[in-house]
């Protein structure tokens, strides 16, 4: 009897092996590197690009630090709301285009001298009262007259300065910064303008041109 001799695997059994692993190995090579490649793009993104906290405070032309979150604010009165009741304006802001009686409500005159007035002039009740800032500034000076009595002059953003005439016992000095409704100082009585008692001169300049306060305030 012939002893049969075991049959060698054929090639395409051999073949039919190698697909069995070969492509899962492929697949699993491209996906590591695939994986890979994101992380390291995560992580070179994290390391050099800067995040939202970095530049949601920078100038892009100049990198400068600006604030970002501070609300726009508005004009307000240069006193406590709660006296708006009792505010009367005694001379308005000239304005050419304005009636003759308006026009003439805003000449100031000393010494037979006429001078048109570039603010308002306010006054509560004839009595002292707190000078507050209108606007969050720096102040940009302050002048002592006790002739036309002492004024202080902010600067704000956008181009806007408030000036504060006819005040005593001034609280802030120059350079100093400032918020809305801080206290200034206490309107007076002057010399220069002694016709109309204690109050308080307030003008608005915009790119230091004088404006009518009432284009802001609705006196």
């Amino acid at each position: 009897m012939r002893e049969e001799k075991p049959k060698a695997p054929s090639q395409k059994n051999k073949s039919a092996k190698t697909k069995s692993w070969f492509w899962p190995i492929v697949y699993s090579g491209i996906a590591i590197v695939f994986v890979g490649m994101i992380w390291g793009y995560n992580a070179f993104m994290k390391d050099d690009a800067p995040g939202l906290a970095d530049v949601a405070g920078k100038d892009p032309e100049e990198g400068l630090t600006i604030k970002t979150n501070a609300a726009k604010e508005t004009l307000k009165f240069p006193f406590a709301e709660a006296l708006l009741d009792d505010v009367a304006i005694l001379q308005d802001y000239y304005d050419v285009n304005a009636d003759a009686a308006m026009r003439e409500s805003a000449m100031l005159v000393f010494d037979q001298h006429y001078v048109t007035n570039t603010g308002i002039t306010i006054s509560v009740q004839g009595k002292a009262f707190e000078v507050v800032a209108s606007l969050s500034g720096t102040v940009e000076d302050v002048v002592l007259d006790p002739f036309k009595g002492d004024e202080i002059i902010l600067s704000h953003a956008d181009g806007l300065k408030t000036i504060y005439r006819s005040v005593s016992g001034i609280l802030v000095k120059k350079g100093e910064e400032v918020d809305q409704g801080q206290v200034l100082a206490t309107a007076a009585e002057n010399d220069w303008n002694s016709k109309v008692g204690i109050h308080l001169n307030f003008e608005v300049q915009k790119d230091e041109v004088a404006v009518n306060p009432r284009t802001y305030l609705a006196f």
